[in-house]
Formats: C-alpha cells, structure tokens, sequence
C-alpha cells in the first residue's frame, strides 16, 4: 500500500535530524505511507518505541505490524494527550512531514486533486463537518476574499470571492467541475495548473484549519520533548515555514523572544539548521514532491 502513498521526502536528512537513540521513544505525527516511520524503526533497538499519529482513515490501512509501534488515529493537535494516554509524559523526537500525501491527491473522491471532477471535499479527517463545498456556498465575500489572500496567495482574490458569490445564488457550487466553470475568466491563460493549485490550498487549509493545527502542535512538542530531545519538521509553502522557523528560533509564533530578568532568551528550543534543509540534485530528479520541501530541526533545551 505504502507505493500509493509517496516517497518520504528528505528520508536521510530527517533521520540525521532525530539523532536517534535506538532505545528511545519517537513520534511520527504525519504516518501516511509510514515511510519515514518504517525507517525510524529500523534505528531503534528492541525497547525503542515509535508512536504514530494520522487522522486519515486511509493511512490506518498502513500500520505496521511490529511490537514496538503504536498507532495513534488522530490529529497531531492532541500530541500532547495520546502520549499522557499511552504513558509517555515526554519523549525522545517528533517529526512531522506537513504535505498532503500523493495518495491523497491521487485519489479522486478525496477532492483535493485539481486533475479528476470530484466533490469539493478536502477533508483530511473524514468525521470533520465543513468541506470545500460548503465553504464556497457559505462564507461570505469578505472571507472567501481573506482566504484565497492570505492562504493562497491569490493575485485577484477579491475579484475570484464576488464571482463565487454571485453564481452560487444560481447554482450551488458542489463539484471541481462546476467551480472552475464558475471561475474560468479569473484562471490566467498558461498558468492554469498554478493558478488552481493556490486556490486549492487556501481551501484546504480553511477546510482542515491546518495553520491553527500546526501552532497547537508545535507549543505541545516543546512541552513533550525531553531536554536534547529533537524536533524535526518538513514544511512545503511559505506559510507552514514561518511558525515552524519562528516557534523554533523564538518560542512564538509573531514578535521578538522573550527575556527573563537577567537578559536571558525564554526558549523552548535551540535552533539547529540555521538554513532550512532542502533537497539535493538526487532527490530532486526522483521525487517531485521534494521540490519545495524544506527541513528545520531544533533541540530542546
């Protein structure tokens, strides 16, 4: 199963970056195809443990059968609770893969995929209520406009939010189909591909509220973590990159690091890739999905 899924993207640099003791305790909190997860597990010995979070049923399909693996089925925002529930109060490495897997857009009724005339879906956990479709038919002007701005970086986003609303008083708007019909005049001529690709990740991000997701994670992994522990994290846009980079630089998410009375920084962690990590020529050329992938590890302190 794990072939439909993807290649794990930066396999070596992520193991590198875990500084794995073999009888430690990790957590994947993106399992997936469980690429990353079964390469954790070959680096750590008989009392190692690997924990595994993913809200996609899908995924659960890939578990894999090994006494030292436990399996979480749900969001990586309730890190911190699953491992008190396993036992584990701290731990040893977290890592998190953010992109949405190839099987995912592969497959065509999950409704992420710009290629197959689906359902507006999007949801990356099937028991969540609010889907692309119903954001598209529901939100008004206003949002739709903050949502294809700031999460999509979309050039005529205003302009994209009004025609949405005017031709949904016709018609709901349910399928790919019907919504690119709707948009057609906003797509830039030869930039198709790009153009839909940013308006698909503004509603998926809206849809499965991923940047709210990700601060609540990454504040709950500097709680689990124990000290020289690390956190290793792949972020594909801009907009996963920055809190990932500014929480572990800084211990929040916006502004300058906080002081104690002696001067000091208040941090949860020490930045260890001062760079982000990116791809090499290899890896480029095999695996597309690395192109914009970029890798930060920081310690515990």
């Amino acid at each position: 199963m794990e072939n439909n899924y993807h290649v794990p993207v930066l396999l070596n640099e992520c193991l590198d970056g875990l500084n794995i003791n073999p009888s430690g305790v990790y957590v994947d909190v993106t399992f997936g195809g469980g690429g990353h997860s079964r390469a954790i597990l070959e680096k750590l010995g008989k009392d190692g443990v690997l924990v595994a979070f993913d809200q996609d049923p899908d995924a659960q399909r890939n578990k894999i059968e090994d006494p030292r693996f436990k399996f979480v089925d749900q969001n990586f925002s309730y890190l911190k609770n699953n491992l008190r529930l396993l036992g584990y109060k701290q731990v040893d490495g977290i890592l998190a893969d953010l992109g949405v897997s190839s099987h995912q857009f592969n497959e065509a009724e999950r409704g992420f995929s710009i290629r197959f005339d689906a359902d507006l879906d999007m949801r990356m956990d099937k028991q969540r209520s609010l889907t692309a479709a119903k954001v598209l038919n529901t939100y008004s002007e206003g949002d739709l406009h903050r949502i294809f701005g700031l999460y999509g970086e979309v050039k005529n986003a205003k302009s994209l939010a009004r025609t949405i609303v005017t031709a949904r008083l016709d018609k709901e708007i349910k399928t790919l189909g019907d919504f690119k019909q709707v948009i057609a005049s906003h797509i830039p001529k030869g930039k198709e591909n790009k153009y839909m690709a940013q308006v698909f990740q503004a509603l998926r991000i809206e849809v499965n509220a991923e940047l709210e997701v990700l601060e609540q994670f990454l504040e709950q992994s500097a709680e689990v973590l124990k000290p020289g522990g690390r956190l290793v994290v792949i972020s594909y846009h801009s907009l996963e990159d920055r809190p990932v980079k500014n929480y572990i630089a800084k211990g929040k998410f916006k502004g300058e690091v906080d002081k104690d009375f002696f001067g000091n920084d208040v941090k949860p962690f020490q930045v260890i890739t001062r760079k982000a990590i990116v791809a090499g020529p290899e890896e480029l050329k095999s695996n597309t999905r690395s192109r914009s992938a970029k890798l930060r590890i920081g310690e515990k302190l």
